[in-house]
């Protein structure tokens, strides 16, 4: 990929961000997947068909939406999501009817038997055999031959100059296990072996971060994703928090630092009582996307020009509100955030069912 004038500024204004560096406005970043196919009139089935039909109708849909400054992920692929929850994905057209979404399936995969063999023969070999025998067992087959095509998507994007921004996924411990094995069987384990669930949390966490940083940075990304849901503080005890999720969110998110990568911190839920650590963590070397539940301007108000914020138009704002009240919602961020250390973004993924012309007014809010 050649880099144009144009691209290069786009992502050197997301960069700027980081930095707290002058702007010569705030730098809006988009993220989707379902939403592309709603607003291109595209199937579910037919979308998440390959993840190179993915890109292409995303590719699309941001043509339809106007020109931000980049794309957070430029892809979709389903069974992804597998990977990052520990659990089953049901997918349009094979599990559900063609124009559904696809949906995280909550139940429990992973026994509490597996956690001694994790601790037998390791996460990384354990979560291997898990997948292919327990999660993806049963998988569409055709969905799964469609992702061995070589795609570059960086370079599909790179033709309309727009910068992608992460370059792949990391999750917590917390957050794997508590997919494999439901929320309530692993909150239960949690206090009734808090043991042994510290020790396989040890063993997790050795194994996640090194290979994606390579591979990201192999293909020319200098971001990664680092996300969390359930290992939110208003999930858990300060205590529990204290002891199951700081220890190994913070250690992902300084090998990420120290790999030479931009940490981009998916925060989903309500971070608000923990917003403090986070200046524990390098300064300048992160963006926190919150979803809407954080509170955002208590966030900028604790953490200062340690952080850069992005987010967090709500996706109610984005599909149920009107133009006018997203612009003014926008322009609240950007008038007490911006134009310094802040990214305008939905919070979270913009809604399959968001107005295109709610998310084009996010755009001209700052254009």
């Amino acid at each position: 990929m050649h880099d144009t004038p144009l691209i290069t500024d786009r992502f050197n204004r997301i960069q700027r961000a980081v930095n707290f560096e002058e702007q010569d406005r705030t730098p809006v970043v988009l993220e989707y997947s379902g939403f592309a196919a709603h607003i291109t009139r595209t199937p579910m089935a037919q979308f998440i068909g390959s993840p190179a039909k993915a890109t292409n109708i995303m590719i699309q849909a941001y043509k339809l939406i106007g020109q931000a400054d980049a794309i957070n992920y430029g892809s979709f692929y389903p069974y992804g999501l597998c990977e990052l929850f520990g659990a089953k994905v049901k997918i349009p057209g094979y599990d559900l009817p063609d124009n559904d979404m696809w949906q995280v399936v909550e139940t429990q995969v992973m026994n509490i038997e597996d956690y001694d063999e994790i601790l037998d023969i390791g996460w990384k070999k354990f979560f291997n055999l898990f997948m292919t025998q327990k999660i993806l067992n049963d998988a569409d087959p055709d969905l799964i031959n469609a992702t061995k095509i070589k795609l570059n998507v960086r370079d599909q994007w790179a033709k309309i100059d727009i910068p992608v921004l992460s370059g792949g996924d990391i999750t917590t411990p917390f957050d794997l296990l508590c997919g494999a094995r439901s929320l309530e069987s692993f909150f239960m384990d949690l206090i009734q072996i808090p043991g042994k669930i510290e020790k396989v949390m040890d063993e997790i966490v050795t194994t996640l971060v090194y290979s994606k940083c390579r591979q990201a940075k192999k293909k020319g990304y200098s971001m990664i994703w680092v996300g969390g849901w359930r290992s939110a503080p208003c999930m858990i005890s300060p205590q529990m928090w204290d002891r199951f999720v700081w220890p190994y969110f913070s250690r992902i998110v300084n090998e990420v630092i120290d790999s030479g990568l931009i940490a981009i911190l998916h925060l989903d839920s309500n971070w608000t009582r923990e917003l403090k650590r986070f200046k524990k963590l390098p300064k300048r070397k992160m963006i926190m996307a919150l979803d809407g539940d954080t509170n955002i301007f208590q966030a900028r108000k604790q953490l200062g020009d340690h952080v850069c914020l992005m987010g967090d138009v709500p996706a109610v704002l984005l599909a149920f509100g009107t133009k006018d009240e997203v612009a003014g919602y926008c322009r609240k961020l950007v008038q007490n955030l911006g134009p310094k250390g802040f990214i305008l973004h939905s919070g979270c993924d913009i809604p399959t069912n968001a107005k295109l012309e709610n998310v084009q007014a996010m755009l001209e809010t700052i254009l």
